[in-house]
């Protein structure tokens, strides 16, 4: 592993009786102990995550496949003082409770995203610490309420632990799902919440390259299903097991992750090391990725802003659809390998995730909504008649940028061809609405997209109340609210 230097809380650790652990769980457990975050964008845009993960969670709640997993385990079973799920009437155990707040937060694929070596959705971290911070305030578990503000922070560093080890580290590349760090992060800051000490919070690091991890193949052709969408609130219950457990005393395995043989490196990673070339600080929050305009794998977003930017172009030139000879996409070589597919596609969880099907929604209908990956739509046999016309290529300068940490582009062009041998010229957009580029332009729509949530779940008393928060314009109203009471605002009472 790379070295990066730490305070005394490593050496100190590591002049004990443990002369193998793995120094990434102890620098881990001092940035989430010891650092203090800084940066006033870090928590500004942490509470904009918090309000684009509320109306994610509140339109997945007009799904029913997603709705059916909601709710007790068993029909029957109550919990008295447990944690609330926002968007809902249900108290549940905190376990429970935060699979069911994973779930609605990532159903759609609307969340924001992260991509690196590694590709991710960093609020799914939210579920747990969420729950964990009502679940603390209700049954007064700790001498001062945890506030929306310590909420914030403790995002930044979950963010920033999932982010940065994602830079330079691929689970994928051995077939191993994104939400293992999903799990890293939540269980370590859960820890740290729950009261756990710095040699806990190892431990519990310790346990989670020592536990099962999710395999790949429900986010790929001929396999992907709807576990994509709730595999991360699975790893976030996941991490809270593993804290209680922790907490009740169980032992931390503390070279799980490189011992000789039965480590994960050489079990799982192909005897990679973990590399860890930038210090933890509040890089990841600050350039996090929103998902504001459309609910379809990141990678495709831009692709979804030219084709639809393009429909807009062949109705003013009077262009036929039914006329389109070809179809060039250029697009980063990460795209290619994650979403780019031909053939059939079997259900909404295989078209959310498929480039061409993308595109070919935006240049028929000029939007694109959730309920167009519904097999209503995907009927539409002129879907796949524009996906078979077109040819998807790497810009070598698409896949460059997107890898440089200055740049962080996920550019898409479309060139469209005619039957009569004219052309409209290439449509490229380098960076999506939600990136820090286009931060302000993007803010507001993330706020329409909040308020236009909101009707999908309350009725126009609780909306009101939502609204007199002033969320949009002062978020500095309720740094200091205790967390349950802001969730409160956001749940159904009857």
């Amino acid at each position: 592993m790379n070295k990066i230097e730490t305070d005394s809380a490593l050496s100190n650790l590591l002049s004990t009786n443990q002369p193998n652990i793995d120094k990434i769980f102890v620098i881990i457990a001092d940035y989430i102990f010891n650092y203090q975050v800084k940066s006033d964008l870090a928590i500004k845009t942490a509470g904009y995550v918090l309000l684009d993960s509320f109306a994610c969670a509140f339109e997945a709640l007009e799904h029913k496949k997603c709705t059916k997993l909601l709710g007790p385990y068993f029909s029957g079973i109550t919990v008295n003082q447990g944690a609330r799920v926002i968007g809902t009437n249900f108290i549940l155990d905190p376990f429970k409770a935060t699979f069911d707040t994973g779930v609605l937060i990532r159903w759609l694929d609307y969340n924001d995203t992260w991509l690196a070596k590694e590709w991710g959705h960093p609020s799914d971290n939210l579920a747990g610490i969420l729950v964990i911070a009502d679940y603390i305030n209700r049954n007064n578990l700790t001498n001062q309420l945890i506030t929306i503000k310590d909420i914030l922070n403790l995002l930044v560093k979950a963010y920033e632990i999932q982010g940065i080890i994602a830079l330079e580290n691929s689970f994928n590349s051995v077939g191993i799902d994104h939400v293992i760090l999903v799990k890293l992060a939540t269980s370590a800051i859960v820890t740290k919440m729950l009261g756990g000490n710095f040699e806990q919070v190892v431990n519990v690091i310790s346990q989670v390259w020592a536990d099962g991890n999710s395999l790949r193949l429900y986010r790929h052709a001929p396999n992907t299903g709807s576990r994509k969408s709730w595999a991360a609130g699975d790893a976030a219950k996941r991490a809270i097991e593993l804290s209680w457990l922790t907490l009740k005393g169980e032992q931390g395995y503390l070279s799980s992750f490189s011992a000789p043989k039965w480590g994960f490196s050489d079990v799982i990673f192909k005897s990679q090391e973990l590399i860890l070339n930038k210090k933890f600080s509040s890089y990841v929050m600050e350039n996090i990725l929103f998902k504001i305009s459309y609910p379809a794998e990141f990678h495709a977003q831009t692709a979804a802003e030219a084709a639809i930017t393009l429909y807009h172009k062949m109705e003013n030139l009077n262009n036929n659809i039914n006329d389109i000879s070809k179809i060039e996409i250029y697009t980063q070589k990460p795209a290619i390998d994650i979403i780019s597919k031909t053939g059939p596609l079997y259900n909404f969880a295989d078209r959310d995730h498929c480039l061409q099907y993308i595109v070919a929604i935006g240049l028929i209908y000029g939007k694109l909504t959730a309920s167009h990956y519904e097999d209503s739509i995907a009927n539409n046999k002129k879907i796949d008649d524009l996906r078979s016309l077109m040819e998807v290529s790497e810009d070598k300068n698409y896949t460059k940028d997107y890898y440089d940490l200055n740049k962080r582009a996920i550019s898409n062009a479309i060139k469209i061809y005619f039957k009569d041998g004219s052309f409209i010229e290439k449509e490229e957009v380098k960076y999506p609405l939600g990136h820090r580029n286009r931060r302000e332009e993007g803010v507001k729509k993330l706020i329409d997209k909040l308020n236009n949530s909101l009707g999908l779940v309350f009725d126009d008393n609780n909306i009101t109340k939502i609204k007199e928060l002033d969320l949009q314009n002062n978020f500095d109203n309720v740094y200091n609210m205790p967390v349950n009471h802001f969730i409160d605002y956001f749940v159904k009472t009857e």
